[in-house]
């Protein structure tokens, strides 16, 4: 699939236009691709690097930083955990999740617990944290976009967003030298839970987004550039204003079946306690409300961790 990208210096000189190209791009397949992004190479690298020696390892010392009923919330989950919603066959992957950090009897920590750290790796916190950091305030950044396209204040995401129970997942697809296990693949079709998705580009294809005529479209990112993605938070937000589009991650070629997938997602949730209640502006007679009953930000996360076997 060919998604224009948008150059995020359009967003400093004309964000009108900006916000009218991302919401036109969302609107017409659920994603956008952000050109001219300014995430720090060094942390992009440096986590990378942390974790291709992490996944490296054996599977005793992986689950070591496995946090048993902890719901996947921080720290490592291991191969054949997490399983497609409605599916019954588990992906082919494992990865790590890294979270806010919040002080010493703050009352959301009883939904984010704290992060787990390799001391072994050098530079591991530093990078990882760092580009959690990041990417969450290019998030809140992106949001304003998305405020002036819905004809919201521009900051009107800002206080409901700052504290939100984001992660950071780093992925590991492993190669499969001896073909895929039938019936399985490296990541079954779904929507994301949260409000926005930034995606770093893979090193590895096989993303695919399903369109509006029901074919699934191989989606491959320029070099330098951010996929931005709607969860279905902000699509129940938005009264599909926005629509949060199915994805897939497809076993590899047969040429590149030895070789392993990276990817690192950035999950931008809301604040635990936000209410998702339908925008206003977002109800029109061809759009009646499609959620009358408003949800916490946090039942309807925990609601979906169910359905993806995590809870």
């Amino acid at each position: 699939m060919t998604i224009t990208p948008v150059d995020l210096a359009l967003m400093d000189t004309d964000l009108e236009a900006f916000a009218t190209a991302l919401g036109r791009s969302y609107q017409q397949c659920g994603f956008a691709v952000v050109a001219g992004h300014d995430l720090p190479p060094a942390l992009i690298d440096g986590t990378l690097a942390c974790f291709r020696q992490f996944f490296a390892r054996e599977e005793a010392a992986k689950r070591r930083y496995h946090v048993p009923g902890g719901h996947g919330q921080r720290g490592y989950t291991p191969f054949g955990v997490e399983t497609a919603k409605g599916a019954t066959a588990h992906d082919l992957k494992e990865f790590w999740h890294v979270g806010r950090e919040l002080p010493a009897g703050h009352p959301y920590r009883q939904w984010m617990p704290d992060n787990l750290w390799v001391d072994d790796i050098p530079g591991f916190r530093a990078n990882t944290y760092g580009l959690y950091q990041a990417m969450d305030a290019f998030g809140r950044r992106l949001l304003r976009a998305i405020a002036c396209f819905l004809r919201l204040p521009l900051d009107w995401f800002d206080d409901k967003v700052d504290l939100g129970n984001s992660v950071l997942r780093i992925l590991h697809y492993p190669p499969q030298p001896d073909g895929a296990v039938a019936g399985h693949v490296r990541a079954g079709a779904h929507e994301d839970i949260n409000v926005i998705t930034l995606l770093l580009g893979a090193d590895e294809g096989g993303l695919e987004v399903l369109d509006r005529e029901g074919r699934w479209l191989p989606i491959q990112p320029p070099e330098g550039c951010l996929v931005v993605n709607i969860g279905d938070m902000l699509q129940r937000l938005s009264n599909h204003v926005l629509p949060s589009t199915t994805h897939r991650v497809v076993n590899p070629a047969p040429e590149r079946m030895r070789f392993a997938r990276y990817s690192m997602p950035f999950f931008l949730h809301f604040n635990p306690d936000f209410l998702i209640e339908t925008l206003p502006g977002c109800i029109a007679a061809d759009n009646p409300d499609r959620y009358p009953e408003p949800i916490t930000a946090q039942a309807y996360l925990e609601q979906r961790l169910r359905e993806i076997k995590l809870m």
